[in-house]
């Protein structure tokens, strides 16, 4: 309903005083479900010991292993994931410097102009003028923030620029991970193939020997084809282990990209074939802690404050904008006897969309629509999280129970086979116990190698799925890319933004710290 005019002087004045405090949309608030601030695992108990050292940041030097370490430093310093996320952190941070200019005039446009005048006039008499003409001005233009556009369109930039970070430090975590799960899967191929190599050459000195007793007529063609069966199976087994190697060392170089010279590192004796034998986790806080900490968790949070905002921003679309506009123009001419101006014009300007046509209200509930299914996704990547670890938990327990059995059954199967090779060469028993206990042996010694990585994998999962493996020394742009990014661009100081921010400069949750 139209509102009566000797009316809207009145309302304009009480709209203006009631703005003039106000920030319309939802202050963020995260809707956290209860059980994440208690949350723990009995599995979770049993996997992790309370330690400090060393840091959940770089967990991967419980490992002891140069090789790893160096492949790591390698991979944050050149991996394109890593590089890319980098360069949208510094997106973002330009993002919320463009947030931050509405905080100062919107509009602000300088002109200069000069004009030359040529004339001739009458056939008859030529009479010739030349007038120059000078003119310059300024015009301002400054909507003022009474329904707080530009405070919640800066709220949200700043969250948004948070977020980047978060999703920087989740692929460090992913590409950590992935990188010391591909390493130990390459250095447990290499364990089983010297494992298949060496009962390999074990069984065909055993085929070797059936064959020659079948020559001899000492014995059965049935010996013979067990014995070859048995050799010719194990044989079998070395190309694809040889392959799951060829293939660990290319994921690597991937990771790396471009690959660093890592034949000399991965070569090396003291750790080829080498799967660490784990214990347990180490953490340095209580479960629920980390689960929330986690970069991925902090992102999605960071997204759902970022979203709030931007309802403020679109309601206050609902209310009138109130202007300040301000022109200064100066003019001069050659012409003799012309004065010279200057011109001085200031005042306010009043827009308000007032049939607006369900357009703005619309778009409101657009926002509105959008927070609600970044806050069901948040709330659904923390239950993901704690499935994540506590599943990795109950994996890595259950493995490390399996570890002590299987590491008592290879060595009774390798006593066994000795005492089936003993009977045998005495005559009390023929070659298929022999045969037996060969195979036997290499089920059992491979299937130890197999869980005893299968150990190291649950143990990195665990780790992240607590959000661990984030820290880094590298700058969030590489030296190579911020000059060429600087030959083309000035950044500022924008490209000098290390990796990690102190926790005293992480936003809160009900708003954020703005950085100029």
């Amino acid at each position: 309903m139209p509102i009566p005019a000797r009316l809207r002087p009145w309302t304009l004045i009480a709209a203006l005083l009631l703005g003039g405090c106000a920030r319309v949309g939802p202050d963020f608030q995260m809707q956290r479900e209860p059980w994440t601030e208690s949350w723990s695992s009995a599995a979770i108990g049993q996997a992790t010991q309370q330690r400090e050292q060393p840091d959940l940041s770089q967990w991967w030097q419980i490992f002891g292993d140069p090789v790893l370490e160096t492949l790591i430093a390698e991979a944050d310093a050149s991996n394109a994931g890593v590089r890319i996320a980098g360069l949208r952190v510094v997106e973002a941070r330009a993002q919320l410097g463009i947030a931050l200019a509405g905080r100062y005039p919107q509009v602000q446009q300088a002109s200069a102009e000069a004009l030359y005048v040529h004339s001739r006039q009458s056939a008859a008499t030529v009479q010739t003028s030349r007038v120059w003409q000078y003119s310059a001005g300024l015009d301002v233009g400054w909507e003022l923030d009474f329904w707080g556009r530009f405070s919640r369109a800066i709220e949200s930039a700043d969250a948004a620029y948070f977020a980047s970070r978060a999703i920087h430090e989740d692929v460090l975590v992913l590409l950590h991970a992935q990188l010391a799960q591909t390493y130990f899967t390459l250095r447990a191929a290499e364990a089983r193939l010297r494992i298949a190599r060496e009962n390999a050459k074990l069984q065909k000195r055993s085929y070797e020997i059936t064959e020659r007793l079948f020559k001899g007529g000492e014995s059965d063609e049935l010996d013979l084809q067990q014995a070859k069966t048995q050799y010719l199976g194990t044989l079998s087994s070395i190309p694809e282990l040889e392959s799951q190697i060829l293939r660990a060392r290319n994921a690597l170089a991937i990771l790396i990209a471009p690959p660093a010279p890592m034949h000399e590192l991965l070569d090396m004796p003291e750790k080829e074939g080498v799967v660490p034998l784990i214990d347990r986790a180490v953490l340095q806080d209580v479960p629920a802690s980390l689960l929330l900490r986690r970069p991925d968790i902090r992102a999605a949070e960071l997204q759902v404050a970022a979203q709030s905002a931007l309802i403020g921003v679109a309601k206050a679309d609902l209310y009138p904008s109130l202007t300040l506009l301000g022109s200064i123009g100066w003019s001069a001419s050659s012409l003799p006897g012309t004065p010279t101006g200057l011109v001085l014009i200031g005042g306010p300007s009043l827009r308000w969309n007032v049939f607006d046509y369900g357009r703005i209200r619309n778009n409101v509930r657009i926002q509105d629509a959008r927070l609600q299914q970044l806050i069901v996704a948040y709330q659904d990547s923390v239950r993901q999280a704690a499935r994540e670890a506590d599943d990795a938990a109950s994996g890595l327990i259950k493995a490390l129970e399996r570890e002590a059995i299987l590491a008592q059954a290879s060595q009774a199967a390798s006593r066994s086979l000795a005492l089936a090779n003993a009977l045998f060469r005495e005559g009390y028993s023929d070659f298929q116990r022999v045969l037996d206990a060969q195979r036997a042996l290499f089920a059992q010694q491979d299937a130890y190698l197999v869980n005893r990585s299968t150990a190291v994998g649950d143990l990195i999962a665990l780790y992240k799925a607590l959000g661990g493996g984030w820290q880094t020394g590298q700058p969030l742009v590489d030296a190579q890319t911020r000059q060429q990014m600087e030959q083309r661009t000035d950044w500022g100081g924008l490209l000098e933004e290390t990796v990690n921010v102190p926790a005293g400069e992480r936003p809160s949750v009900h708003g954020g710290k703005s950085h100029e």
